[in-house]
């Protein structure tokens, strides 16, 4: 196969699931119920032209007919008074006119066939639109409750692009999360180690931040000193001295010495 050849053959198939993706069989019936209504309606215009003219032949015809009965009456009339002359001519003209109502009843007839036929096709073709009407709408009901179902089943199991779209979102909600949480967990040891400066704080909080640290280190030390002090001093007896126990001996955590005091 030429390189030609298959890009035909590629773009074909790319522009096949292209138009199935852009087109709903919804719209396509639709649309074809809309031409077989114009088409109905050309029959019927058809039909209202053809009935129309020979209405036309049929006026003409009985024109045609009131002027025969009288050219035989004016014959006759004419014969009385002596003069053929006139009889005879209204006797041609009145076989003129048998020619003449001849041809026009040939029409009449051809036009009669025809419209005929035209209302034999607009009843069949009205039969055919209205049961595939009927067909259509079924067909209509069917895709859409399909996909309705076929979305509730992605929706269900976790797939399709809305819920890629959704857990797209998601991870990228999740990174914001986990990013403004380290940034505030950054910020909070600049602000901490000094490197930043509360403008929100009262004035001189940094020095008692830092007070407050030396208080809590020197605190720390004094109990180790403390419990170094026990251990050389008296072993373990006050050791049970400790703090209360029980289920409410947390009330009593920094109320009073964590460490034993010296002996």
């Amino acid at each position: 196969m030429s390189q030609s050849s298959r890009l035909r053959t590629i773009f074909r198939s790319k522009t096949s699931r292209a138009l199935d993706k852009m087109e709903d069989p919804r719209e396509v019936l639709d649309d074809s119920y809309e031409q077989q209504l114009r088409m109905l309606q050309q029959v019927r215009q058809g039909l209202a032209e053809v009935a129309t003219a020979r209405k036309r032949l049929e006026l003409q015809g009985q024109e045609m007919g009131a002027r025969y009965q009288r050219l035989a009456q004016q014959a006759q009339e004419a014969l009385n008074q002596g003069r053929e002359d006139l009889a005879r001519a209204a006797l041609e003209r009145r076989s003129l006119l048998e020619g003449q109502v001849a041809t026009l009843r040939e029409q009449h007839a051809a036009l009669q066939r025809q419209q005929s036929q035209l209302q034999e096709n607009e009843r069949r073709l009205s039969e055919r639109i209205a049961a595939f009407r009927t067909e259509k709408e079924a067909m209509k009901a069917s895709y859409t409750a399909s996909q309705a179902q076929v979305k509730a089943n992605e929706i269900a199991a976790g797939i399709g692009s809305q819920m890629n779209d959704v857990g797209a979102s998601l991870d990228r909600a999740r990174d914001r999360v986990a990013q403004m949480q380290a940034r505030a967990a950054a910020t909070d040891e600049l602000l901490a180690s000094g490197a930043l400066k509360d403008l929100t704080a009262a004035p001189d909080e940094d020095l008692e931040r830092q007070l407050s640290a030396g208080a809590t280190r020197a605190d720390v030390e004094r109990q180790l000193q403390a419990m170094k002090d026990a251990g050389t001093a008296g072993g373990d007896e006050n050791s049970g001295d400790s703090g209360r126990e029980g289920p409410d001996s947390w009330l009593s955590i920094g109320q009073g010495p964590s460490a034993p005091k010296p002996a």
